[in-house]
């Protein structure tokens, strides 16, 4: 069995996340029981989520354990199998970790999913039609129940759950308006993803600036909201959000390095009666069948054009990890391993 690289989560951090929070070991990969399978991963996710998870804190997740690998999605190939449904070979998308290889038993319910890269390359299986691309499918039909004609607004429109958002939202005919930083972002927000316009926060200073902007590119107020930020942009939405206008709060990433998030105006959720829910995407496994296949043809046809920051090798995904979280990604986030 070969040795096996690992990054543990090796001390919490305080305020900010630092690399020094994470340690590289090497481990020897365990012998295959009967119904396990060992795959090698080709690619890990690196996800905003993952910040919350290092705090030892009440979450809808339990908090990263101290001394153990690093958890997360990851693709790759069965390298050996002990068991008859996966073959060597097979490519998968499972939850193997920051690491080279994983142990997998095989039969255990959402353990591992063979997946078809014949039209769908292997790392997408990671964003748009992975995780992330469910992440937005629920929030937009299941939270926000776009109707064609409606105006839906996402923030970090660049990014695996924006970028899907966008092109889920323009199949559903609605007007699709991104939040993004800097005006490279922009340009591939409207010119490669399809939306109809996409606003430079970093050209704000403050709620009031950026509402204005928001008005400009949403003369009909705002119908649907896709929450990945929190802070200053929430607040410039909620000052246009159409009454009865829905929230799919999904991410706070402004305030992962553990700051409050204070509201500006609350009041216009009781003024505007706002629906505003907060949802975890692994809760709702009974939609994924339905929301991939939807997403692989988005993708497949050429409608959803996603974009990735690939780190090489796992030394790597520390740095990639606490850049992600400033924003310095442009699009889904990896780390290729081979």
């Amino acid at each position: 069995m070969p040795a096996n690289k690992q990054l543990l989560l090796d001390n919490r951090p305080e305020g900010e996340a630092k690399a020094s929070n994470f340690k590289l070991v090497t481990a020897d990969t365990p012998a295959l029981k009967d119904g396990e399978v060992l795959v090698k991963h080709h690619f890990l996710s690196l996800d905003p989520y993952m910040r919350g998870r290092m705090n030892d804190a009440k979450s809808y997740a339990q908090p990263q354990p101290l001394g153990q690998v690093m958890q997360g999605g990851t693709v790759g190939e069965v390298v050996e199998s002990r068991n008859a449904k996966y073959a060597v070979g097979d490519k998968v998308v499972g939850f193997g970790g920051w690491q080279q290889y994983s142990v997998v038993a095989a039969d255990q319910p959402g353990a591992l999913r063979k997946v078809d890269t014949t039209h769908v390359p292997l790392s997408h299986y990671l964003g748009a039609v992975g995780m992330p691309g469910v992440t937005a499918w629920y929030g937009l039909v299941k939270i926000i129940e776009a109707k064609q004609g409606q105006t839906i607004v996402v923030s970090a429109a660049s990014g695996a759950v924006g970028s899907a958002l966008g092109a889920l939202a323009k199949a559903r005919g609605c007007r699709a308006v991104g939040i993004a930083g800097g005006p490279d972002k922009c340009r591939y927000v409207t010119e490669e993803l399809g939306f109809d316009a996409c606003i430079d926060y970093k050209q704000h200073k403050d709620a009031g600036s950026l509402s204005k902007a928001i008005k400009e590119a949403c003369p009909n107020g705002i119908d649907g909201y896709f929450e990945n930020v929190g802070g200053m942009v929430m607040d410039a939405v909620l000052l246009r959000m159409n009454a009865h206008g829905r929230i799919a709060l999904c991410g706070m990433i402004a305030g992962y390095d553990g700051q409050p998030i204070p509201m500006a105006y609350p009041q216009l959720l009781l003024t505007n009666r706002l629906l505003i829910q907060g949802f975890i995407v692994s809760e709702h496994m009974e939609v994924w069948p339905e929301a991939l296949k939807e997403l692989g043809m988005l993708v497949g046809s050429g409608k959803l054009k996603p974009r990735e920051s690939v780190a090489q090798g796992l030394e790597a995904a520390p740095d990639a990890f606490l850049g992600m979280l400033k924003g310095k990604n442009f699009g889904k986030q990896l780390v290729k391993l081979v």
